[in-house]
């Protein structure tokens, strides 16, 4: 595994979408300096509650877009 990834463990599963059975999920981070965050991600692959996956970035992505007129 990379050496800065954060393990999160799975708390809720949301929905699935796409051709390639992407699953978005509600988890928890466990470690490292965002601790007790909890992040919504987007899964490839077969996942269940109380799973964990590690995650590179920590940070939540903004809804704006960018531009500004």
């Amino acid at each position: 595994m990379a050496d800065d990834a954060v393990p999160a463990e799975v708390i809720d599963l949301l929905q699935r979408s796409g051709a390639k059975g992407v699953l978005k999920v509600k988890c928890k981070v466990v470690e490292g300096k965002d601790t007790g965050k909890i992040l919504v991600r987007n899964v490839i692959g077969p996942i269940k509650l109380g799973d964990f996956i590690m995650l590179k970035e920590t940070e939540i992505e903004g809804a704006g877009g960018g531009r500004r007129r």
